[in-house]
């Protein structure tokens, strides 16, 4: 992450955290997913054949067909259980949404308003990514190449791997805002491993691979998003992120406490291997209900670890050599809590665990968190450290009173309910 920015480039696409298709719908119902039947119908859509076909539409909203590349409408959203985070959230609309209490002016504001806040991420995370990104071309016009070298390119992939993972699980939720922090993260850091590819720092080979990668990734997310992607090229690329993400992930886990533990390669090979046999069977039809639905939130999960990994290494190091502490940037962490703080309310309002799990993990772990050891040993004020604790705990105890005053509940714990269990 660019959080630790001398010392590892896994934060230069740091944490940015987290409705389908028909592309995507028909290809998990063929293939993968009769678990969406059940899902289906509830939906109350009578022949219509836009792009995003697991939204429910209210009375004042509509979709035509006429103009695919129409953004989606934002909906309101149904609680579903953690494990289901990966599934559309419907539309509540008119009578529906009065079964279940919810004031329509009032949740629409706060719909609003938390797709403000997941859109206002940008600012954190492009002010994280663009110093880094300056001072390579700098030393890339004065031909000072050997200065590259020292951003680790391995992890920076390892982060285009994550974003191009959380991309295309937003995309299929249709989370406009929350695609386009994502699609940030993988431009800024695919503009970053080309000046590493132009100085040498990092292999011809992959960085040519890494681009096909890329331009597969964005331009399939793209496709898809407005519902024109063949849903056969849509699951293969799903496959990928699926089979990378699990590959990738052990990997990085296992590397991180090397050389405390043998140097291997072990941990990614196995886990390619059962991801390979996992996706050969659902492609075949082999595995049960439960096992498809599992396989289908593979590839969410997995990125979304790597993100919640990415501070551990920092803490490590913090804990292993605490001289370095002096080293780390009070400002990078600030930006890094408040780029994910900024997507916790949205992440709350449309119950989505896995994404309220990584935006949460990461303001608190890797901002708030290093900014402890910060404290602890004397590298920032006690003034500084007190306010923006304060202001951090006062911002999600707000999220969680204003979620559920929008959703007419008593209590903000009848939210955090909502979240993890469901309705």
């Amino acid at each position: 992450m660019v959080a630790a920015v001398a010392a590892s480039a896994v934060m230069q696409s740091s944490p940015r955290l987290f409705r389908s298709s028909p592309s995507s719908v028909s290809h998990y119902t063929s293939s993968r997913s009769p678990h969406f039947s059940s899902i289906s119908s509830t939906l109350h859509f009578n022949n219509h054949d836009c792009s995003s076909s697991l939204f429910l539409i209210s009375k004042n909203r509509s979709c035509s067909s006429s103009n695919p590349f129409k953004l989606h409408p934002r909906p309101l959203f149904k609680p579903v259980a953690a494990l289901g985070s990966d599934l559309p959230h419907p539309i509540q609309p008119g009578e529906e949404g009065a079964k279940f209490g919810i004031n329509d002016e009032t949740i629409k504001q706060w719909d609003g308003l938390t797709a403000k806040f997941a859109a206002a991420a940008n600012i954190p995370f492009l002010i994280l990514q663009l110093p880094q990104i300056l001072l390579n071309a700098r030393n890339l016009m004065a031909g000072n190449n050997s200065a590259l070298l020292a951003v680790n390119w391995l992890g920076s992939l390892t982060g285009l791997l994550a974003n191009l993972s959380l991309l295309s699980y937003f995309a299929k939720k249709k989370e406009t805002e929350a695609m386009i922090v994502q699609c940030l993260g993988v431009v800024t850091t695919y503009v970053m491993i080309s000046q590493l590819a132009m100085a040498e720092a990092m292999p011809s080979l992959y960085f040519i691979l890494t681009s096909v990668v890329v331009g597969t990734g964005v331009v399939s997310n793209f496709l898809n998003y407005f519902g024109i992607l063949p849903s056969v090229i849509w699951g293969l690329w799903e496959d990928f992120l699926t089979v990378g993400g699990l590959s990738v992930l052990p990997q990085v886990m296992w590397s991180t406490f090397v050389p405390y533990i043998p140097n291997s390669i072990l941990p990614g090979a196995i886990s390619f291997v059962i991801a390979m046999v996992a996706a050969v069977m659902v492609r075949a039809g082999k595995l049960s209900e439960k096992g498809v639905k599992f396989y289908g939130a593979i590839s969410g999960w997995t990125a979304t670890l790597l993100f919640m990994w990415m501070p551990i290494p920092q803490l490590w190091t913090n804990f292993l050599n605490p001289d370095n502490i002096k080293g780390l940037s009070a400002l990078t962490m600030l930006l890094a809590m408040a780029g994910n703080g900024l997507m916790i309310p949205r992440a709350l309002f449309t119950r989505d665990f896995m994404w309220f799990l990584g935006s949460s993990w990461a303001s608190f772990l890797y901002g708030w968190g290093n900014l402890v050891c910060m404290y602890l040993f004397n590298s920032i004020s006690r003034e500084f450290f007190f306010a923006t604790t304060a202001g951090f705990l006062m911002w999600i105890g707000i999220t969680f009173w204003k979620d559920s005053q929008a959703y007419g509940h008593s209590s903000p714990l009848r939210s955090l309910k909502e979240l993890l269990f469901g309705s």
